[in-house]
């Protein structure tokens, strides 16, 4: 066991904050800039799609972050485990919004518009701008923003949006620089699991941890026993990853219930292996009530509240933020006030 890693210390100290870019989420300035902002706030790990341009936006953030935060700060700055998310099946995760607006009526309100946290949703307007420093006019969903919450799919008045999966290969991540995989899957797919397990045998001893995420359902500690069973040899370290309520962080303090609930469920199961951390619907209270509670946590993943609090910073500073160094110290204060709660000074 490698005691003088910092994310490996993190868990067992009940200290692990990990960063969810989002599985789907391929908005590279935002991801590179998000990777930026929370290395420099501390964080542990960074969940991010399983796509190499994604992977490399991320290593770009972080190997700045590094050296503008070793220059500037006496603390050496070390740099968070690179993880990201697949899946063995369909999964609410791994989607993206799409429809044609020409089909969109034009005395529609388009409640879609103002319900996507990521400003997918536009019409007629320019598009973001990106590392080509092109910029295009779109109607309807913008791809790359898109992680797939569904938060406009109710809302639509002649439900003309849907989804589509959106599937990563396996054999593009093989060669890539990752030290973390995690692994979304749904109640009772056992046998689904077990083949992916397989599929990944030659990539999982060389990772440093390995999660599963996954949500509630009956007969759970069956169900994770079950896939314990199937994780033959076992990786170095191993997260049980609680998915409350899914990509809800964003919304509003009541949504952290359900995570917490979720996460002393398992706690109480005590597991022969692995550290439990939680997510979906992780926010601002989180800390708080975990620790009125008592629930022995090893970490917190942060996703949709972590983005929301930065975003302004990030859309201001454009694709390279650390050419801001104003809107930069700004959004490394907010990120790190997120992290603070869990690692206190």
């Amino acid at each position: 066991m490698d005691k003088l890693s910092k994310p490996l210390n993190s868990l067992l100290t009940h200290q692990w904050f990990k960063l969810i870019c989002g599985a789907s989420y391929q908005h590279l300035p935002a991801i590179r800039n998000l990777a930026l902002v929370y290395t420099l706030a501390g964080v542990d790990c960074i969940d991010m799609a399983a796509d190499p341009v994604v992977i490399h936006a991320a290593r770009e953030g972080i190997a700045i972050a590094l050296n503008l935060g070793n220059e500037r700060s006496r603390q050496i700055i070390t740099s968070p485990w690179v993880m990201v998310s697949i899946n063995n099946g369909e999964d609410p995760h791994f989607r993206k919004a799409e429809f044609d607006a020409a089909h969109c009526p034009t005395n529609c309100d388009r409640p879609c518009v103002n319900a996507c946290p990521t400003h997918a949703i536009a019409f007629d307007k320019l598009g973001v701008v990106g590392f080509s420093g092109e910029s295009t006019y779109f109607s309807g969903v913008q791809d790359e923003l898109c992680y797939g919450c569904g938060r406009c799919l109710p809302l639509c008045p002649v439900q003309i949006i849907q989804t589509r999966e959106q599937a990563y290969a396996l054999e593009d991540i093989a060669s890539t620089s990752i030290d973390a995989i995690e692994i979304h899957t749904q109640p009772w797919r056992v046998e689904e699991f077990r083949h992916l397990w397989q599929r990944l045998a030659p990539l999982i001893s060389k990772l440093k941890l390995v999660a599963v995420s996954f949500p509630d359902c009956d007969n759970l500690k069956e169900y994770l026993l079950d896939l314990l069973d199937c994780m033959q040899p076992l990786p170095p370290q191993l997260i049980w990853q609680t998915d409350g309520r899914p990509m809800s962080g964003d919304i509003g303090n009541g949504t952290t219930r359900a995570a917490l609930q979720l996460c002393q469920k398992v706690l109480n199961m005590h597991l022969p292996q692995g550290f439990v951390q939680l997510a979906g619907g992780t926010n601002a209270s989180t800390v708080a009530k975990l620790r009125a509670s008592d629930i022995k946590a090893s970490g917190i993943a942060y996703g949709g509240y972590a983005r929301k609090l930065v975003a302004e910073f990030l859309e201001a500073g454009g694709d390279r933020l650390e050419e801001h160094p104003q809107l930069l110290s700004l959004a490394i204060k907010q990120a790190h006030s997120l992290v603070a709660q869990i690692k206190p000074t």
